[in-house]
């Protein structure tokens, strides 16, 4: 892993997301019985989701030792750390990935649908205390979001799209036009580099096609026309559990990456991309179960505009 100052050209970063931790024994209220926290968790007991989810902690703590092994410069995670958004699931996620710890290595972090899984847990700040190592970077006022970060030439930008939702169907998120202005005036205002927009919602699904209505971003026209006049290179996002990338300039001007999910049994992986000025190669490591290691399992290559 190289400092700031010291990249020879390249940059390494390794993106995963999507990790959905349950906590053993998750601090239940009684009005938690009445909001979309009760259909969550049958989703998680009677549904089968839990059970896709059970080797998260064995998986992340492989995830642990290749991150000590391989050094990016940069650890990025695009959110959903949680299964429902309790504290102890929170606490426990940022445990596993070493956030704060002894071994740290630098990282951002942004939230995910299920880190805010209800109105109050989002207004709580507890994703952002807990991934507070993670959320260091240069910002437009006092706000959380949007931050940035930079990793030797480039700029990685962290982009909150997450919302507390009411209904149990309500898998939508929003940037919102406060963060949008604040987006606005950061990105033209940082030194020279590319930007990575990093945050949770994807820009269209794997086949170029839209987001369903109760599971995308309700602002997307907006932010992508926000970060296209900004420059912004490649946009990384989770919330899809199948990993993808596309390039298609009628829907952006600049790649998309999706990390799909790190723990999901069957489909864990991340991805560990090197940005050497407009080129980025992209190599996918797979979780092998029986092993409790990563192989590379796919690669591919991005020219990056700008």
């Amino acid at each position: 892993m190289s400092d700031d100052g010291d990249f020879a050209g390249a940059v390494r970063l390794i993106h995963f997301s999507d990790i959905h931790v349950q906590a053993e024994h998750p601090r239940w209220q009684l009005g938690d019985w009445f909001s979309r926290r009760a259909t969550g968790w049958f989703n998680l007991r009677c549904l089968g989701r839990g059970k896709r989810f059970s080797q998260a902690s064995r998986v992340l703590t492989a995830l642990g030792r290749e991150l000590q092994q391989r050094r990016p410069d940069r650890v990025v995670f695009s959110g959903d750390a949680t299964a429902l958004g309790f504290e102890e699931e929170i606490a426990l996620a940022a445990r596993l990935l070493g956030v704060g710890g002894p071994h740290e290595l630098p990282g951002l972090a942004v939230p995910g649908n299920h880190d805010y899984y209800t109105r109050s847990v989002a207004g709580s700040g507890l994703f952002e205390r807990y991934f507070a190592p993670w959320q260091k970077g240069e910002r437009e006022g006092e706000a959380t979001y949007p931050f940035a970060q930079r990793v030797g030439p480039l700029w990685l930008v962290a982009l909150n799209s997450s919302t507390g939702n009411r209904w149990p169907w309500d898998a939508t998120g929003r940037v919102g036009a406060e963060q949008l202005s604040r987006l606005a005036v950061l990105l033209p205002r940082l030194d020279a580099g590319p930007r990575v927009l990093v945050t949770h919602y994807p820009i269209c699904l794997s086949s170029g096609r839209p987001e369903s209505w109760n599971h995308g971003l309700r602002d997307l026209a907006e932010v992508v026309k926000v970060a296209a006049e900004a420059g912004v290179c490649l946009w990384l996002h989770g919330h899809r559990h199948g990993a993808y990338h596309l390039f298609c300039r009628e829907i952006a001007p600049f790649p998309i990456i999706c990390a799909g999910t790190m723990t999901q049994a069957g489909r864990w992986s991340y991805g560990e991309y090197t940005i050497a000025g407009k080129e980025l190669h992209a190599v996918r490591r797979r979780y092998i179960s029986d092993q409790d290691c990563f192989r590379e399992c796919e690669s591919f290559d991005l020219h990056l505009p700008g």
